[in-house]
C-alpha cells in the first residue's frame, strides 16, 4: 500500500474515531422506573449543528414545529416537520448594535394562554411578546416587564406560566457582558419572580445562579435549577398561592460532578413530563428523576447541554446541547 495513502487512511481513521469519542451519545437507565418512559438503547439523533450555543426549545403544537434560540447569534430557528432548519426571528434579544457580551439573544422561549410568543430577551434584559402572528414573525416586541423596583433585571433566562396565566422566571446575570462584575448590572441579587395575571412583580426567592424553572403537572410544586460551579443544585417548593411559596428544600445536589471528565455542563433547563418525571439538563446531559427526587435515568450527550423540550404526545424528547440540536425517542 502506497505510504502517502496509508498515512491519509490513518489519519481519516484517528479524525473519525475522535469523532465518534466526542459525540458519543447513551442512555443510562439507573432504575427500571425509567424503562416506562425510555429505553435503554433509544436513538439519539443529531438534527442540527453548526448554531453557537442552542437554548430555549420550545413545541409549538400547532404547526407541529419546534423553535429554539441560538443566544450569541441573537436569533430563534425553526424546526419544521420534514425536519428542515430554516431562521425564524432576528434579532430575538438586543436590538441595538455592537453588543460586547457573549450572549445577546433570546433564551428562553414560552407560548402564552392566546398562544403568543413570549421570549426571554438577555441582551435586552427584559421579557417581551413579540407583536407578530407565529405564522409571519417579526422582530416587533411588546414589553412585559423590564425593571423590579425600578431596577433592570440582569437578563431574564427561563420562564414558565402556570396554570393560571401568572408568569414565573429566574434573572442570572449571563446576558451582562461582564455578568456579576458589570458596571450596569442594576441589582445586588439574582432572582426567580412571578409576574402576576394583574401585571404585579414579586420577588419569590434570591438564588445564586436561578435558571431553568417548571412546575410539578399539578401546579403544586415548583422547581428551580441553580446553575453555580460551587452549588449545582436543584431546589423545590411548595406552592401556596401565585407568587408565594413554602418549604423550600433541595431537590438534588450534583456539585461533586462539576469539572470530572464526561460531566461537562450544570443543571440548567428543565421540563415536567405529565407523569411527573423531571428532565433536567445537568453534568454530563440529561437527567431523569422520579417524584422522590431520584435519579432514574440519563441521557450523555458529551456535550455541555441547556435546555429540552418535549412534543405534544411526548414521544420525542428534544435536546439544546452546546452547538447541536438533538432529538431522542421516548415510549
Amino acid at each position: 500500500m502506497n505510504k502517502i495513502f496509508l498515512s491519509f487512511l490513518i489519519a481519516v481513521l484517528h479524525l473519525t474515531a475522535s469523532c465518534q469519542e466526542e459525540h458519543q451519545f447513551s442512555v443510562e437507565i439507573l432504575d427500571n422506573e425509567a424503562l416506562q418512559i425510555i429505553d435503554e438503547d433509544a436513538e439519539i439523533v443529531t438534527v442540527g449543528s453548526g448554531f453557537a450555543w442552542t437554548e430555549g426549545p420550545l413545541w409549538v403544537a400547532e404547526g407541529n414545529y419546534l423553535l429554539f434560540s441560538d443566544i450569541p447569534n441573537n436569533k430563534v430557528f425553526k424546526l419544521d416537520v420534514q425536519g428542515k432548519i430554516t431562521e425564524y426571528l432576528s434579532p430575538s434579544g438586543y436590538m441595538g448594535e455592537n453588543f460586547t457580551g457573549e450572549e445577546p439573544g433570546s433564551n428562553g422561549l414560552l407560548l402564552n394562554k392566546k398562544g403568543e410568543l413570549i421570549l426571554l430577551q438577555h441582551g435586552e434584559r427584559r421579557i417581551a411578546k413579540m407583536d407578530a402572528p407565529l405564522n409571519a414573525p417579526k422582530p416587533n416586541y411588546e414589553v412585559l416587564v423590564s425593571h423590579y423596583k425600578n431596577k433592570r433585571f440582569n437578563s431574564p433566562n427561563d420562564g414558565v406560566f402556570d396554570l393560571k396565566g401568572n408568569l414565573y422566571f429566574t434573572d442570572p446575570p449571563y446576558g451582562l457582558p461582564k455578568r456579576m462584575d458589570d458596571p450596569k448590572k442594576e441589582l445586588d441579587f439574582q432572582g426567580v419572580y412571578c409576574l402576576l395575571t394583574s401585571g404585579e412583580l414579586v420577588l419569590v426567592d434570591t438564588l445564586t445562579r436561578p435558571n431553568g424553572i417548571c412546575f410539578s403537572p399539578d401546579n403544586t410544586e415548583l422547581y428551580v435549577a441553580v446553575s453555580d460551579p460551587e452549588h449545582a443544585v436543584w431546589y423545590q417548593y411548595n406552592v401556596v398561592s401565585p407568587g408565594k411559596i413554602s418549604d423550600k428544600k433541595l431537590f438534588y445536589d450534583v456539585t461533586d460532578l462539576v469539572g470530572q471528565e464526561g460531566q461537562q455542563g450544570l443543571p440548567d433547563g428543565m421540563k415536567m413530563h405529565s407523569k411527573g418525571y423531571l428532565f433536567a439538563t445537568g453534568p454530563g446531559g440529561l437527567w431523569i428523576f422520579n417524584k422522590t427526587g431520584e435519579p432514574i435515568a440519563r441521557i450523555h450527550t458529551g456535550q455541555a447541554t441547556a435546555n429540552c423540550a418535549f412534543t405534544s404526545d411526548e414521544k420525542t424528547l428534544y435536546l439544546t446541547a452546546d452547538d447541536y440540536l438533538l432529538k431522542v425517542a421516548l415510549k
